[in-house]
């Protein structure tokens, strides 16, 4: 979508100097935005027990953490550098939640060691946590509803049923029962059955699906769910004629839900979490990249000084993303695809999209790459990541995160000489 007008005064009134000083490409991102965005989500849900735990894999820059730290907000990790980017970032135990999948030893380790709040995906991660001999008092069962999701209209995550996250529903009460016999006191429950949902029903069909699943656990096994997270999957409206997702109306439709259920049960309501990412920071970072070439084939061509290896989602899904050219508002407009360096034909941020005409060294900004953008880069090809800034509140321009160079690029292969020798003679042949 296109940025607010907010952000997009304070963005004029750096970028030209910010380019030149900078250099580009590069992601920019917007405390001010981030910080009311994060007070927003918190007053969503003034009359609801809740936390936020920011999804790190959105954006994990420390500056960025931080930011949202001061709110308040915890963190969803998913790997060890993600925990180690939610501790420096000044998070302890239960600030951290471990959603993993496939998960390792050596990462349930660090997340036990941390005193995290971990969210089970599978009962495999019950097996290792006894083989350790040390398991946490609380635990959070991440629930695989199976096609009870079909509800939920189609998202990024695919076929709630072919999702290879959770466990199964029909399955919860054992494992439920299992994690108690291990010692575990407190049990929560969570689900995602999408992402970039624009309404709050899939949300609220969540806390349904939840809420049913702590009566049954209540009933078979007396254990009463302590919260329940709903995981992530509030999108943002990344074309222009997309509506904004109301969270004040899903704040007020969630309380109102666990009210009633309260007094309709007689239990006590379980505490709400929320894991979002995009939500947060999306449309409060942008991509600007400079015109290298105006190229004409079969169609026009404007060719930028970045590729999909600093923002892969429209090669990956498709996915839309909003362009504008700076101070170029009273040109004649053209039909173009937006195309990076990469040897890949799907290496565009746009095809056969409407811009103002653009000459080579225009700038080209390009909108709501503040969470799983930079994130989400690599390195095929030899195109390396760009750097990263933040527009501070002042004005000023922080760069937070430098470009990739060819010295980082060859690192790894500095390593110790290692070689395992054949063995001699394997199968007896001599």
């Amino acid at each position: 979508m296109p940025i607010s007008a907010d952000f997009d005064g304070r963005l004029n009134a750096v970028l030209p100097r910010a380019a030149e000083h900078f250099g580009t490409p590069f992601h920019i991102y917007d405390e001010q935005g981030i910080e009311e965005n994060c007070a927003a989500f918190n007053r969503a849900f003034a009359d609801t027990p809740y936390r936020e735990y920011y999804a790190v894999k959105a954006n994990p820059n420390p500056a960025v953490l931080e930011l949202l730290a001061a709110h308040g907000f915890g963190f969803d990790c998913s790997s060890l550098p993600e925990l180690t980017a939610a501790v420096r970032a000044g998070a302890v135990g239960h600030d951290i939640c471990f959603t993993s999948n496939n998960t390792s030893r050596a990462e349930l380790d660090a997340a036990v060691r941390l005193g995290v709040l971990i969210n089970v995906d599978d009962e495999t991660v019950l097996d290792k946590l006894t083989e350790r001999g040390e398991v946490p008092d609380t635990l959070c069962l991440r629930v695989h509803p199976g096609n009870a999701g079909r509800e939920a209209s189609a998202s990024y995550l695919g076929d709630p049923q072919s999702a290879k996250f959770g466990i199964r529903a029909d399955r919860l009460s054992v494992v439920c029962a299992r994690a108690r016999q291990m010692g575990v006191e407190h049990i929560g429950l969570h689900m995602m059955l999408g992402s970039g949902y624009l309404t709050p029903q899939p949300f609220l069909l969540s806390l349904d699906l939840l809420l049913e699943q702590a009566e049954t656990l209540h009933r078979d096994l007396g254990v009463l769910p302590s919260f329940v997270n709903l995981g992530g999957g509030i999108g943002i409206p990344y074309r222009p004629e997309e509506e904004s997702f109301d969270l004040p109306a899903l704040g007020a439709a969630v309380g109102a839900r666990l009210r009633d259920w309260e007094l309709a049960t007689g239990l006590a309501r379980p505490r709400l979490l929320f894991e979002s990412g995009r939500y947060v920071t999306g449309p409060h970072g942008v991509l600007v990249t400079r015109v290298l070439n105006r190229m004409s084939k079969w169609r026009e061509y404007v060719g930028v000084d970045a590729g999909m290896n600093a923002l892969m989602r429209p090669a990956m899904y498709g996915a839309y993303h909003h362009i504008t050219v700076p101070g170029a508002s009273d040109r004649w407009q053209e039909v173009v695809d937006v195309v990076g360096s990469l040897c890949e034909n799907n290496d565009k941020f746009a095809e056969q999209r409407t811009l103002p005409t653009v000459t080579e060294g225009d700038l080209l900004v390009i909108h709501d790459t503040g969470a799983h953008a930079h994130s989400m880069g690599f390195t095929y090809n030899g195109r390396l990541r760009p750097q990263e800034l933040l527009l501070r509140r002042g004005g000023s321009v922080e760069r937070i995160r430098r470009a990739e160079s060819e010295e980082d690029y060859f690192a790894t292969l500095r390593c110790r000489t290692d070689v395992l020798a054949p063995v001699a003679d394997p199968v007896g042949l001599q």
